[in-house]
């Protein structure tokens, strides 16, 4: 995965971002830590293609993301799971795929039920999202994402609305999915599955990325912000 940032900034009533410029080349999943109102979130959904930068620019893979085509070869899942309420989860999927990759009912079927299976879901395919578990529903909304074969597959703080065991579930479906081809890029407060799961971090503070490098920059940090943000990060069970 190849990520291009070249004097990024974003405003919203006050600046978000504040020119960011970035390379990064070869990476499979990248992080992006920080507190709240860092501007990690807002960084994530111009990477994506959800929201146009206010100056600069940024490619992905050789992707101008601000080029309409682009958000083909992407899949985002949100913090909430972001499913249709009044569809089952096999739905979906095959809604998605009939509407946008023109797929006939029995094509998208079973491409929706070999990732339902991958998210260990091929049991809960006919239920409705109130009536699954709330990691059940994030996990086909992951699997509904990756059905539309993307590139690389954004995800903004998948678990924030989940208990810590529906969080395990949900971060232990996403790291079986770390070797199937796909790029990764997440925000997560999760930091002992950023170190397991991340092979580069960024860690965002005041708009800005205070620092960045392999996940080891996390138990040893170069800059005071950054060691300021770990010493109040709690103690996570995840492994």
């Amino acid at each position: 995965m190849k990520i291009e940032i070249d004097r990024l900034s974003h405003r919203y009533d006050v600046d978000v971002l504040r020119d960011l410029t970035l390379t990064l080349d070869g990476y499979k999943a990248v992080a992006i830590i920080g507190i709240s109102g860092s501007g990690k979130s807002t960084l994530l959904r111009i990477l994506s293609g959800l929201e146009r930068p206010t100056a600069g620019a940024v490619r992905v893979n050789g992707h101008d993301v601000t080029n309409p085509d682009y958000r083909r070869s992407v899949g985002f899942v949100f913090q909430h799971h972001a499913l249709f309420p009044h569809l089952t989860l096999l739905r979906n999927i095959t809604l998605i795929l009939e509407k946008t990759r023109g797929y006939n009912l029995g094509q998208a079927e079973a491409r929706a039920m070999e990732f339902l299976d991958l998210l260990r879901l091929s049991d809960q395919a006919h239920k409705l999202p109130k009536n699954v578990s709330g990691g059940q529903a994030q996990r086909g909304s992951i699997a509904r994402a990756l059905s539309l074969d993307p590139e690389v597959v954004f995800l903004d703080e998948p678990t924030s609305a989940l208990d810590p065991i529906l969080t395990f579930e949900v971060l232990s479906a996403i790291t079986d999915l770390r070797d199937i081809g796909k790029g990764f890029v997440l925000v997560s407060h999760v930091i002992d599955f950023v170190r397991s799961f991340a092979d580069y971090v960024l860690y965002m503070h005041e708009g800005r990325i205070a620092e960045h490098g392999a996940p080891s920059i996390l138990d040893d940090p170069g800059s005071s912000e950054l060691r300021e943000f770990m010493a109040k990060v709690p103690d996570c069970a995840f492994k």
